[in-house]
């Protein structure tokens, strides 16, 4: 019986130093203080406490219930679809040049023979000069000038002709200023020609550009 007891301390002493922790106090050269339970490091200045554990038996685990297996859905493959083209966003609609009419042609003929274009049916009359004689009927004699104002007789350009017509006149002024030697004179022709230019490129004449 009494060997039984002495197992039972020294079993129990045993048990005790197993469960003794030891503890390091380490100090460093500022004096700051360290708790730790591992040995201090080199430099520093270690004291170490020995404390007995509290021996707590491990606790019970109540036996956890395994979930069911979660059912999941089964979710359909979706298949990539495959990368479309960036689609341009439709052009405005360009509006359509409105286009003018030409003003009407006339073919226009002097008294002395000569044919060209008015843009009036009516051009204004000019001043014919008259000779002039003596109050004897001697032209050399003769004092003052007078003049008869004549008129151009005109008519219109046939429709069928009209762009024609047109075409060939905007041609005819854009050579005219190459006839003349008055600086003056060529650019009062290089001035119509604009005008009559602009005419045409305006006109449901010309084709668009």
């Amino acid at each position: 019986m009494k060997c039984l007891l002495v197992f039972t301390l020294l079993l129990t002493c045993g048990e005790l130093h197993a469960d003794e922790v030891i503890f390091y106090r380490c100090t460093d050269a500022t004096g700051a203080l360290t708790v730790q339970n591992m040995p201090c490091p080199k430099g520093m200045q270690q004291t170490t406490k020995v404390m007995q554990a509290v021996a707590t038996p491990p606790p019970t685990l109540a036996p956890v219930a395994t979930p069911a297996a979660a059912v999941l859905p089964v979710l359909p493959v979706l298949s990539a679809a495959p990368h479309a083209p960036p689609v341009a966003a439709p052009k405005p609609p360009v509006a359509p040049v409105a286009r003018k009419a030409l003003p009407p042609l006339f073919q226009c003929r002097t008294r002395e023979g000569q044919n060209y274009l008015s843009e009036t049916s009516d051009p204004p009359g000019r001043c014919l000069a008259l000779r002039v004689t003596g109050l004897d009927g001697n032209p050399d004699t003769g004092a003052g000038e007078a003049c008869e104002i004549v008129r151009d007789t005109c008519t219109a350009v046939e429709t069928a002709q009209h762009c024609a017509t047109w075409h060939q006149r905007v041609r005819d002024a854009e050579a005219a200023p190459r006839s003349v030697t008055s600086t003056r004179a060529a650019q009062s022709l290089q001035d119509e020609h604009q005008r009559l230019q602009k005419l045409w490129d305006s006109s449901d004449c010309a084709e668009p550009k």
